[in-house]
């Protein structure tokens, strides 16, 4: 199992001598505004739904993310987060060679790795502003049993056209796709850019997080769409009672309330763009950092002059915890990774990068 997903509250505040309650954590990525106030009122008011097991198979749960994309409830599977999918897929799908378009979240070659299949990477270029060569990924997918595509990507942020990941998908179809959307909703627009709804590519499977948007990643939940035969394939591997009671009663009340998903949503992509546009601006014109476009809420930077641990360390002596990107395959220790906050707490950590490069022009 990886070890590299974040930062080590805990390991800061023992060696700068801190509370773990005044660490500002901006190395995980989840909505810089919390969870809608109603979830936390709901969770109190509920608690004791732990009493009691809750349903094997989480339909109910199910059934609301479906109805609010208006797919068939049979192409749904709710599950103990996203991660819990792409553990399973592999198996389910009898992969033997799998793709992963890079720099990504590691826990897809991990996953891979458990079970014996062998991966190759397709890696984008800093160069490029890590946008795909889709050429080289159609050459590369058309080799592979399973492709993975964060989209957009983590760490890079980089986003491909609904339009490309579906010429694609039609092209291989003896490839299953794996389109992981855990942080689509962050973006502009998304509704028309995912592909949730395209239930009807028989080699497609969407992930949709619920930790990042809704800020509950403790809860641990997650779906996973697809076309009917693929869903069974899953199924033959999925164990009861995945997610438990709390987690699906807290998800099946949003979608209880789809009237209120659409405005939380377009209320944190318009904080998103105003905060990343003011933490690009603080630290525009700094010698030796670089900061790549991103639709996201996390930025990612390369480093000219220092390398991400020092980086790391310096920022950390006030009290941020930043990513270090060295374990993510494709990049390097000159990239780290920065997720957003309140303004103030941006602004702060801007300064703290400024006067942390500073040092090496001394």
């Amino acid at each position: 199992m990886i070890q590299g997903h974040g930062g080590n509250k805990q390991q800061l505040a023992k060696r700068i001598g801190s509370r773990i309650e005044d660490i500002i954590d901006m190395s995980a990525n989840l909505n810089p505004l919390g969870p809608p106030k109603r979830i936390h009122t709901f969770i109190r008011e509920n608690i004791h739904l732990i009493h009691a097991l809750p349903e094997p198979d989480a339909a109910g749960m199910s059934k609301g993310f479906a109805d609010y994309h208006g797919i068939d409830s049979g192409c749904v599977i709710a599950g103990n987060g996203t991660t819990f999918f792409i553990y399973t897929l592999p198996l389910a799908l009898g992969a033997k060679k799998a793709l992963i378009l890079g720099p990504a979240y590691a826990d897809y070659e991990d996953a891979c790795a458990t079970l014996n299949v062998k991966t190759r990477h397709c890696l984008t270029l800093a160069e490029n502003n890590f946008v795909p060569d889709l050429d080289q990924l159609s050459d590369k997918a058309g080799q592979a049993d399973l492709v993975f595509i964060c989209n957009p990507n983590n760490p890079t942020g980089a986003l491909v056209a609904k339009q490309d990941l579906e010429t694609l998908i039609r092209r291989h179809t003896n490839t299953c796709f794996v389109v992981d959307e855990s942080y689509l909703p962050f973006v502009p627009d998304a509704e028309d850019i995912s592909l949730v709804r395209q239930t009807h590519l028989p080699n497609l499977v969407v992930l949709s997080s619920m930790s990042k948007i809704f800020r509950i990643p403790g809860l641990r939940t997650g779906f996973l769409s697809g076309a009917n035969a693929l869903i069974r394939k899953v199924m033959a591997h999925y164990q009861p009672w995945s997610v438990n009671a709390l987690a699906q009663a807290v998800i099946k009340n949003i979608y209880d309330h789809p009237g209120d998903i659409l405005p939380f949503y377009r209320q944190t992509r318009e904080f998103i763009v105003k905060e990343r546009q003011a933490f690009v601006q603080a630290l525009a014109g700094t010698d030796g950092i670089r900061l790549f476009d991103t639709p996201v809420y996390f930025v990612l930077a390369r480093l000219d002059r220092i390398l991400a641990p020092e980086l790391c360390r310096r920022v950390g002596d006030d009290g941020f915890l930043i990513r270090d990107c060295a374990n993510f395959k494709g990049l390097s220790d000159r990239f780290v990774r920065f997720s957003l906050k309140t303004n103030k707490i941006n602004l702060a950590l801007a300064q703290s990068i400024k006067t942390a490069l500073a040092r090496e022009q001394e």
